[in-house]
């Protein structure tokens, strides 16, 4: 471990050391499955208690090197609030910063750069009901136009209006993003939402007519999400998700 890392977990409470490990093996599940840009994109979580703390990754290190202690904590303002030896990347600051300020129940974001997330969010009618998996992110989908690199604090307010309550939203021209209660439940949002782009990306290439799902299904998607879950919503995977990773690579936990 970087000695500048050493004694994180002393400095803070048990509740936020185990969000920076779920935190932290989001990224490397992010990384696991190919859905990494680099360095380029963000995974955030917000710190229990009254001060709207967040913790982002360390920009310039890859999704699989990071751990619970090399997470960044910073304020709003995207000033650390314990001290790093490294930087925030303020592209992620600005998207992330405005959904947790607006967002109660955004607890964590997750946002990509997949080559199937940013090619459907190039396509005009956009995510399709055209398969399974693509149902459950069509119930809670919202849809945010490209307006440059996000670097600019007068985009906030139209990317908050436009992800209004949905969980999930792709950015016009530039990828995805996910919202959730806890890491797990932005996990799985998330998960769907790659699966469903890359399944549409797949069926197009085949060259022929494809076949949407009913708007009477689409409508009842919600309640069977719940039952395929048993109401656990994330959680239902996230255990073995962590298991997986310990099995892989436990040092996400250090």
């Amino acid at each position: 471990m970087n000695t500048a890392l050493q004694g994180v977990r002393a400095q803070v409470s048990s509740e936020e050391w185990a969000l920076r490990t779920d935190l932290a093996a989001c990224y490397r599940l992010i990384a696991h499955y190919g859905w990494d840009d680099l360095v380029f994109t963000h995974i955030t979580a917000r710190v229990p208690g009254p001060e709207h703390h967040f913790l982002i990754n360390p920009y310039g290190m890859m999704f699989e090197e990071i751990s619970a202690s090399s997470l960044v904590k910073i304020d709003l303002a995207g000033n650390k609030v314990l001290p790093s030896p490294y930087e925030i990347n303020p592209a992620g600051f600005t998207i992330h910063s405005a959904i947790h300020a607006a967002r109660e129940d955004a607890q964590c974001v997750i946002h990509l750069h997949t080559d199937c997330g940013v090619a459907v969010s190039a396509q005009r009618d956009g995510l399709l009901p055209i398969s399974q998996i693509s149902l459950f992110p069509l119930s809670a989908l919202g849809y945010h136009d490209y307006e440059g690199v996000a670097l600019r604090d007068d985009e906030k307010p139209r990317l908050v209006a436009d992800l209004g309550e949905h969980s999930v939203m792709i950015l016009r021209n530039h990828g995805t993003l996910a919202v959730g209660p806890t890491v797990a439940d932005a996990f799985l949002q998330i998960y769907a939402l790659e699966r469903a782009c890359r399944a549409q990306i797949l069926a197009q290439s085949g060259g022929v007519p494809l076949v949407k799902v009913s708007d009477a299904i689409l409508a009842g998607v919600k309640e069977m999400a719940e039952k395929a879950t048993r109401g656990l919503g994330g959680q239902i995977a996230w255990p073995a998700l962590l298991r997986k990773l310990d099995r892989i690579d436990p040092s996400f936990r250090d």
